[in-house]
């Protein structure tokens, strides 16, 4: 394939990813990333836009560690002021504003959220203070902040704006703004943004090794997962952004880390939107953490937990007792409880937290730590999704700390993601596309909110072939035209990576995906290339990962729904 001089293709699907790894094989790179989730996306295209000859890996489908399992905040950190992380908070709001509106505003969203509270006066002032703090350090960015300042409520105003709240559960409360984002599609657009500039990016190639001359790094051995070729890759820094795998990449190296990354498992429940009524998210307080109820969609996001995960990283299993530990919090201020029946999706995360002196995980900082642990090799790790960016400009600025010339300082502040400019145009306008493409207002409003001006692509594919433009089966949000594009622009190689990240329809269905599996499954086929044993097997594979995560979800503890969890194939193991 061949590459201009200025970027390349804006398509990351599976011609581009066998060109990518043909130019890995072919030349010493500058800087090798290895992981795919925010960090490492986003530390390849700073290294890239830097003018830094820029590849990355990615052991499994992107996003598809911590990345896609986050509670979907882009936020400060409220919590992080009563631990005095001030420093942390600043840096996260001031990247929380840029994410809003200029990096990714088709994909950020302002949020509004109630701070209950149940002391009538000290209680208001000490939470005052610090979301007056927290307004404060919004503006400090020498931008607006992109969001309303908070406000005071009365008890009456509360329950207006809240009626399904328990009347007896709060005295008053005040209101404040974060933003949330899809974690797993803002990755993804990502990895896409850092091709079209000229990065080599390829997903489903797994790192095994680390090549050595003398006590430095000089490359790695790579492992194309969707076709068995073992390969090396040369490069001048190697970046290790595996999260909660560090140390396990880091072992690999055969040097003992200078610290360790502890993972804490964080579970989310979902539940529809009708089940209670609010005009906002919430934010409350329990004995160990904070828990989050947020909007999304036709759906309430519930979480989180914060407990030790020492089992498999992979596939993090939610246990019964994570689903009654949240269920049961959120129901202390619900005048109507909610049941297990209510609980349409489940999913767990692990949050990759740098061991420290404390042994709760929920008081372990969430900074992060950059350190040339053996020459040619910079690790990044620890930190919050919402300050990404940070994590990756000072990764590249380690790397090119050690690179001979002048390395030109990080400009992706100023770099919005592919289907970001000229997004708020297009918006303004969504009525006239809609008529023109004789779909309703709604859909359009829905895809320019996941693909931003790249939704013409979409339209184009929906144009030529209109059945695309219906939904998919069980998932009425998600048209035929998305699986598509997906496969062909996204780079999804798997059917699960469709359904689990691509879209969320693994975790916003009732069944989970299952009605929208053979669909999506066909409609991949026709890209991939997919004859029918293998399109059968591609369903078989998604099933039997439902199956396993619904009977994991009804396990005592974490050992036990460990086991059930991994009873069900892993990809890399289906397709070998």
């Amino acid at each position: 394939m061949a590459q201009n001089s200025v970027s390349r293709s804006n398509k990351i699907g599976p011609e581009e990813r066998l060109a990518a790894i043909e130019a890995l094989k072919s030349k010493e790179l500058d800087v090798l990333v290895v992981g795919g989730g925010i960090v490492g996306t986003g530390a390849a295209l700073d290294a890239v836009t830097r003018g830094l000859s820029t590849g990355l890996l990615e052991a499994r489908d992107w996003a598809s560690g911590t990345s896609s399992r986050s509670s979907k905040l882009v936020h400060g950190g409220i919590r992080y002021l009563e631990q005095l992380d001030f420093g942390l908070v600043r840096e996260a709001l001031i990247e929380r504003g840029l994410l809003l509106q200029r990096i990714a505003p088709h994909l950020v969203k302002p949020v509004r959220f109630l701070y209950p509270l149940t002391k009538p006066v000290w209680e208001r002032f000490y939470i005052g203070a610090g979301m007056f703090l927290y307004d404060i350090f919004s503006y400090s960015g020498g931008r607006p902040p992109g969001v309303p300042h908070h406000r005071h409520l009365s008890k009456r105003q509360i329950q207006r704006s809240i009626p399904s709240l328990a009347a007896n559960a709060f005295t008053g409360g005040l209101t404040y703004y974060d933003a949330q984002v899809d974690d797993a599609r803002y990755v993804s657009s990502l990895a896409r943004t850092a091709s079209f500039y000229g990065a080599h990016v390829a997903s489903r190639v797994r790192v095994e090794g680390f090549i050595k001359v003398g006590q430095r790094v000089v490359g790695v051995t790579a492992h194309d997962l969707q076709t068995g070729e073992t390969f090396e890759i040369r490069a001048k820094q190697v970046v290790n952004a595996t999260g909660v795998w560090t140390d396990d990449t880091q072992a690999l190296v055969g040097e003992r880390g200078q610290f360790k990354v502890r993972a804490s498992k964080g579970v989310h429940l979902l539940v529809p939107r009708d089940r209670f009524q609010s005009t906002m998210g919430m934010i409350l307080r329990t004995e160990k953490s904070v828990l989050f109820v947020i909007p999304w969609g036709r759906h309430w996001i519930i979480g989180t937990t914060d407990t030790d995960w020492n089992l498999d990283k992979a596939h993090p299993a939610a246990t019964a007792a994570d689903i009654d530990y949240i269920l049961e919090h959120v129901n202390q201020v619900l005048a109507v409880p909610l049941t297990r029946e209510d609980v349409e999706g489940v999913y767990a995360g692990l949050r990759p937290l740098l061991a420290g002196e404390s042994d709760q995980t929920s008081k372990l900082s969430r900074e992060h730590i950059v350190t040339h642990s053996v020459p040619g090799l910079v690790v990044v790790a620890g930190g919050k999704w919402t300050t990404y960016r940070i994590m990756a400009k000072d990764a590249i600025d380690a790397a090119a700390d050690a690179l001979d010339g002048r390395i030109p300082p990080s400009t992706t502040q100023d770099i919005a993601l592919l289907g970001a400019e000229g997004y708020q145009a297009a918006w303004n306008k969504r009525g006239k596309i809609a008529r023109a493409f004789g779909v309703h207002k709604v859909r359009i409003e829905h895809l320019l909110n996941r693909y931003g001006v790249l939704t013409d692509e979409l339209l184009d594919l929906i144009r030529n072939r209109p059945e695309l433009a219906e939904p998919l089966p069980g998932a009425d949000d998600y048209l035929q035209a998305e699986v598509v594009y997906a496969a062909s622009h996204e780079g999804a190689l798997h059917l699960e990576d469709v359904l689990a990240r691509r879209t969320r329809i693994s975790i916003e269905a009732w069944d989970r995906g299952v009605s929208a599996a053979p669909i999506a499954a066909a409609l991949m086929a026709d890209v991939l290339g997919w004859d029918e044993e293998r399109t059968e097997r591609e369903v078989q594979n998604y099933l039997k990962r439902v199956a396993a995560e619904r009977a994991s979800q009804e396990q005592p503890d974490d050992e036990s729904a460990d086991r059930v969890r991994l009873e069900a194939p892993d990809i890399a193991a289906v397709t070998d």
